[in-house]
């Protein structure tokens, strides 16, 4: 992975932001917490579709999804059901409290 990974944030069941952590020099974990940065990123279509689906698989309306790049097709490293925020909107410049506000209030 060199240190990176794909963290796709899902709110009932559309992807509304996506960024590519990059760990530190010398740090194979992205986690921005420990000193790693992040930039947007462009899903691929499958990547849009991996994400949708482990989130849904998990039961999750609002889900973290951390992937790996490979030439296989994305790989799921783990869903979060309570990710953070501060991280994906910074590097996408997007209001992703207000998607899972919006979420909250169409299923209250």
């Amino acid at each position: 992975s060199g240190g990176a990974d794909i963290r796709a944030f899902v709110v009932d069941g559309v992807v509304v932001g996506a960024m590519k952590r990059q760990g530190k020099k010398g740090e194979f974990r992205s986690n921005l917490h420990r000193g790693g940065s992040a930039s947007i990123i462009e899903l691929t279509d499958e990547e849009d579709t991996t994400a949708i689906k482990a989130a849904r698989a998990m039961g999750l309306g609002v889900a973290g999804v951390d992937m790996l790049q490979s030439s296989k097709g994305p790989l799921v490293l783990e869903v979060n059901s309570s990710p953070g925020l501060e991280g994906i909107e910074a590097a996408t410049n997007k209001d992703i409290a207000n998607e899972i506000i919006r979420y909250i209030e169409r299923n209250v």
